[in-house]
């Protein structure tokens, strides 16, 4: 693959006790190349070095990534199963011992035996995550629908990536999150970039965002936060948490009115233009300011920038999408593109920056409720049937659409599902609404899990299975491009632990289902499989084998055989994946945040994340100068309403919401409006964030509104010794 300006030689040295294994990093989306360090004669990692030639970062790392390797050997890795001996103990730390993986084993395979003759098969549930490899995601898939046969099972991008993916789906027939590939976006001519901050929260992509700059280009920031690229930003659009489809509407107005439609593009590759113009036509800057308080010269700006730049991407994340019309949001900043037919070709597009490391491949390969490998649909019988013959099952067999993840912890409060299976996730601290979720959580008759650490989540478990970190196992990730890569083993399993994919397969053995899955003996032989699965699916992975993957620096999807080398540009040819070929412009009406603040609850409520934490930092959290970097969550506060509150700075705050309260240190900062409160949501146990927030759901994507709900706050008394 052609390397970009950026590109230079490697520089690391080998020093004669040590090698390096050539992999990637172990969070977000931007997967950073990185080479571990592993001491020869111990087989143990012992630090990290960048990869300059890995064309993406180029040698870019960011605080987590520096540190990633020390979660390999921390003292903290569960390294026997764990089995609760006192169900009383649900949801504290306390009431394991050690037991031997037969134990485990038996255990688990005759309690969902015994839930599943009672209740019937779908009361047991599969709650996943998209931190694993594909093969694992795929797995994971396969298992609760062969070896348990239930139909309950989803994912934690149900809360970070769900929304990109319904608006991309209805707005161009397909879900990839980026239309181009990363190595373009220094060159184009202006980034649009609404919800996301991304010099924290992806870091290493800012090299690329500031060459736009430096290049004479633009900058257009949409945050309720000055965060630092807003501080740099040619415009910063300080809108209301929650107000995002009114700004998009308003802008696309004004792309319209002003003569920045490009007509041809429109006519030959779009529907719903002219229903989509009348409806914004109402979204003048003055009223669209009334909407999200936003100035009108502002709103006038950024759409004169976006509509005069000859190439531009639209890039977006959770600001936009962890909302109750998360999908609305991202089909309406995607209109931008389409109406001024700045898609399909290189330097324009549109791009979401994806939280997760496998938050694209781990959502195409069957663990959403509704899909099966290749991004295909469990409603449609022909996808079934295809599926089902790489499975050796019958479509019979196939259990039917479950529910999303928030809606299967209702279903454990009802007492419909009874048994949970979870891995790689940490629901206790990153679902909405928590005293509701582990209310739920405490409610079943039996919970397995799956961590290297023990979790939140993993304290409400009767049996927890001590896995592996990302570097004692192999496989592939497709990473915030659509770039599927290669993550290559450093060192060996520590204590009994062991990659989730070989439990499955024991586990499908013990449950009298391992014909299905005892052919799987090693990462490389799912691969082979799930590739086969997503054969003519959207996702089709055939062609991505591991020897084309290390030659090509990676393989975009499509790649459809052997001889294909991959898409890097999407719709190049113009041609969408609607039956008609052609993409949608989506009318799309403005509706108001679930829940608006009130006399009672008069602030906004945000949250997000920091540099220094990863998603619900049980992992971040333990690497010491992560944690010396940001010990603890902090509410930011406009100075203005500190002042309303008769608050100082570091002041102790009690800040709470309809559903939960919680206290934080107050930080009080300019880089937020007066009208909004921010918390990170990193935090666990009293200190989650996630004891306020709504679980108000996405009619489409099912995402939970993460990003605003009606807040209050006050401050808390410190009681002075006498």
């Amino acid at each position: 693959m052609q390397k970009d300006k950026f590109f230079k030689a490697e520089s690391n040295v080998v020093h004669p006790n040590e090698t390096l294994v050539k992999t990637h990093c172990a969070y977000c989306g931007m997967q950073c190349g990185m080479n571990l360090r592993v001491n020869v004669a111990t087989n143990k990692i012992i630090g990290v070095e960048p990869r300059y030639d890995w064309p993406v970062t180029v040698g870019k790392m960011c605080p987590k990534g520096v540190t990633a390797y020390q979660q390999t050997n921390h003292d903290d890795r569960i390294l026997k199963p764990l089995i609760r001996d006192d169900a009383s103990l649900k949801g504290t730390k306390e009431g394991f011992r050690e037991a031997s993986w037969n134990e485990a084993y038996d255990l688990i395979a005759n309690k969902f035996r015994e839930l599943q003759v009672k209740y019937g098969k779908d009361s047991l549930s599969v709650f996943s995550g998209v931190s694993m490899t594909n093969e694992k995601c795929y797995l994971t898939g396969k298992f609760a629908r062969v070896a348990l046969g239930t139909r309950y099972i989803d994912y934690n991008g149900r809360f970070c990536m769900s929304s990109a993916a319904g608006g991309f789906l209805r707005s161009f027939g397909v879900d990839r999150g980026s239309t181009l590939p990363w190595t373009d976006i220094h060159e184009t001519d202006c980034l649009f970039i609404a919800g996301s901050n991304t010099a924290e929260c992806h870091p290493t992509s800012m090299f690329r965002v500031w060459n736009v700059q430096e290049r004479g280009g633009y900058i257009i920031v949409a945050d309720p936060r000055e965060t630092p690229i807003a501080r740099r930003a040619d415009v910063h659009l300080d809108l209301k948490p929650g107000t995002d489809l009114a700004l998009a509407n308003g802008i696309l107005n004004l792309l319209i009115q002003n003569g920045y439609a490009d007509e041809e593009f429109i006519n030959n590759h779009t529907n719903g233009f002219e229903e989509t113009k009348e409806l914004v036509k109402e979204f003048t800057p003055e009223y669209t300011s009334e909407l999200t308080g936003v100035a009108p010269k502002k709103i006038i700006r950024a759409a004169e920038i976006y509509g005069k730049s000859p190439n531009a991407v639209v890039m977006f994340a959770r600001g936009i999408e962890q909302q109750h019309k998360g999908v609305d949001n991202v089909s309406g900043y995607t209109n931008l593109a389409l109406v001024t037919g700045k898609i399909g070709r290189p330097k324009s597009g549109v791009a979401t920056f994806t939280g997760q490391g496998n938050g694209q491949g781990g959502r195409e390969h069957g663990q959403k409720a509704d899909l099966l490998p290749g991004y295909r649909k469990i409603t449609n019988p022909e996808h079934v049937a295809e599926v089902c013959k790489v499975w050796k099952i019958t479509p019979e067999e196939m259990p039917q659409p479950g529910v999303s993840a928030y809606e299967m912890f209702e279903l454990m409060e009802q007492k419909t599902i009874r048994g949970l299976y979870l891995l790689c996730s940490n629901p206790a601290v990153s679902a909405p609404n928590l005293n509701f979720v582990r209310t739920s959580m405490k409610n079943l008759d039996f919970m397995v899990c799956s961590d290297f650490y023990l979790s939140e989540s993993a304290e409400f478990a009767d049996v927890i299975l001590p896995s592996v970190t990302w570097s004692e196992d192999e496989g592939t990730v497709t990473n915030l491009e659509g770039r599927i890569i290669k993550i290559n083993k450093a060192q060996e399993p520590i204590g009994e632990s062991k990659p989730d994919w070989q439990i499955q397969v024991e586990l499908a053995e013990r449950l009298g289902r391992g014909k299905y899955f005892s052919h799987l003996k090693t990462a490389k032989d799912i691969a082979d499989e799930f590739r086969l699965a997503s054969k003519g699916g959207y996702a089709d992975y055939y062609g991505a084998t591991w020897d084309k993957i290390d030659k090509q620096d990676g393989v975009f999807w499509p790649c459809k055989d052997e001889n294909d080398m991959g898409t890097p540009h999407m719709f190049l040819d113009k041609k969408f994946y609607h039956a008609d070929g052609k993409a949608k412009i989506c009318a799309l009406p403005y509706r108001p945040p679930a829940e608006e603040p009130d006399e009672k609850y008069p602030l906004r409520l945000t949250t997000g994340r920091v540099v220094y934490h990863y998603l619900s930092g049980n992992q971040t959290r333990r690497i010491q100068f992560l944690r010396d970097m940001c010990p603890e969550p902090y509410v930011e506060v406009h100075p203005e309403t500190a002042k309303k509150y008769n608050m100082d700075h570091e002041d102790k705050v009690r800040l709470y919401t309809r559903r939960g309260e919680a206290i934080y240190k107050l930080k009080i900062t300019e880089a937020i409006r007066k009208d909004t409160v921010f918390v990170p949501y990193h935090f666990g146990h009293e200190q989650s964030i996630n004891l306020l927030t709504i679980a108000a759901l996405d009619p489409i994507s099912r995402m939970p509104e993460f990003k605003v709900c009606a807040a209050q706050m006050e401050k808390v008394e410190i009681k002075k010794v006498q």
